[in-house]
Parts: C-alpha cells; structure tokens; sequence
C-alpha cells in the first residue's frame, strides 16, 4: 500500500468519525482494530476490538451531547503503513469546554486500520475535560 492510499483511508475515517458513519469507519477498520487512549481520566485505556473502539467513540460523542470533534489539520505517512493524523479536540461536556491539539498514530495494512493511539498536546487539559 502507498503512503498515500493509508493516508487517504484515514482521512476517509476522521470523515467518518465527525459524521457518525459506522458503516463507512467499518469498511475502513479491522475487526481487531486496537486503540489507545493515555491519561488518568475514566476514558483513559486500551481497547480491543473494533466493537470496543466503537464503544469509546461512543463515549466521546455521548458524554459530550454530540458535541465532541476531531478537526483534522494534517496527515502524513509512509509507505509502510504508519500514518499520523494531526487534529484539533473540541466539546462542551458538564459546563466544561474542550479545546485540545492531539495526533493519532495509525497502524494501516491490507487497506484496513489496525491501530491507533491518541498522543495529547495537553494532556492535563484532556484528563480534567472528562473528569
């Protein structure tokens, strides 16, 4: 797979994440899709599965009222599957506002993700946003 064809697939899947488009985000994941999401925060963890992912993409969404996105600014990658997309965190949740840089390191093979893993600019900011 070129760098741009996994590019391309997870631009397809932000597409799909700001949308709600889980028949989209499934033709574009594995089922063993795997996700990391670091801090000290109730979301924070690794999940198993694209079912689990779901689940936590979920909780973005629902714990933010529908609120919750991921603006994405850039994306590189090479030609061995390794993809970073930068983006921009914002949501209202419990009085709060979240406004937050974050990149993904994206794992892509076979024209699928297989991981991911959610770096924060601000880490801190991210954990009291879901506290």
């Amino acid at each position: 797979m070129t760098a741009e064809a996994a590019a391309d697939i997870v631009r397809k899947a932000y597409h799909a994440f700001n949308t709600g488009d889980l028949d989209l985000f499934s033709t574009l994941s594995s089922e063993k899709l795997t996700w990391q999401t670091p801090g000290q925060s109730p979301i924070a963890g690794i999940r198993d599965g694209r079912e689990a992912v779901y689940e936590q993409y979920g909780t973005y969404l629902g714990e933010t009222q529908g609120t919750f996105r991921a603006e994405l600014l850039y994306v590189t990658a090479n030609g061995n599957g390794q993809v970073v997309g930068v983006h921009r965190n914002t949501g209202q949740r419990n009085g709060k506002t979240l406004d937050t840089m974050c990149c993904i390191t994206f794992e892509v093979a076979d024209g699928k993700i297989m991981s991911g893993k959610e770096h924060f600019f601000d880490l801190h900011n991210w954990d009291q946003f879901w506290v």
